[in-house]
């Protein structure tokens, strides 16, 4: 059964009344979740900044992306412990084990039960013969390795250049804030992919000209 979509827009009262609460998971607690899920996955969005830049800000949610092809293998991980649900323009719908067709570009919401609240948020990366592929311009294919880092801590996150071109489509003041946060920490060649990437995915963007 399909659940139909809410308003595009809505605040935070009715976002709970029609989604449910949020008590997301951090970089921090992560590891534990998935403890035992060997496919490649990797922290992105506000989050892979903060740990870039050391600069904290407020977070609505985890993201933790990995590949769409590994995605049954994720619903096989979580089993009966978490309830997953399939995340499309209709709304969402469960995310039933031997039911593995998602979106190339979707995204995944996990709670333990209808009752529960929300835990982690699993926008999903396309591949492309197992390889990352760039969502806002597809020519854009590499290892995983060659576009996330490793903390300190173990936890794997997208590189910041790579998560800066994501959030221009937006262009919401978080990711303003992110990229203000960013810019200067970046090297000669890191921005000038992001330049040249925002122009290829996104023409004319008001970003270019702050770049």
């Amino acid at each position: 059964m399909n659940l139909p979509a809410p308003p595009p827009e809505m605040d935070d009262a009715e976002f709970l009344r029609w989604w449910g609460a949020w008590e997301s998971l951090t970089p921090s607690t992560v590891g534990a979740f998935m403890a035992g899920f060997d496919r490649p996955r990797w922290v992105v969005g506000g989050w892979s900044i903060e740990a870039f830049t050391g600069v904290r800000r407020e977070h609505e949610d985890l993201d933790i992306s990995m590949l769409t092809c590994d995605a049954p293998a994720f619903r096989d991980f979580l089993g009966d412990r978490w309830t997953p649900f399939v995340i499309s323009a209709a709304g969402l719908r469960p995310y039933r084990v031997g039911v593995p067709d998602v979106d190339r570009e979707g995204q995944l919401w996990v709670r333990r039960d209808a009752g529960a609240p929300w835990v982690l948020d699993v926008p999903l990366t396309p591949d492309t013969d197992g390889c990352w592929t760039n969502k806002r311009w597809h020519e854009h294919v590499a290892l995983v390795e060659d576009v996330t880092w490793v903390g300190a801590d173990g936890v794997r996150f997208l590189r910041p250049e790579v998560t800066i071109m994501m959030k221009a489509r937006l262009d919401r003041p978080k990711d303003r804030a992110d990229l203000e946060a960013c810019w200067p920490l970046l090297g000669a060649a890191e921005r000038a992919w992001v330049r040249d990437t925002i122009a290829l995915a996104h023409p004319g963007h008001p970003w270019l000209e702050r770049l």
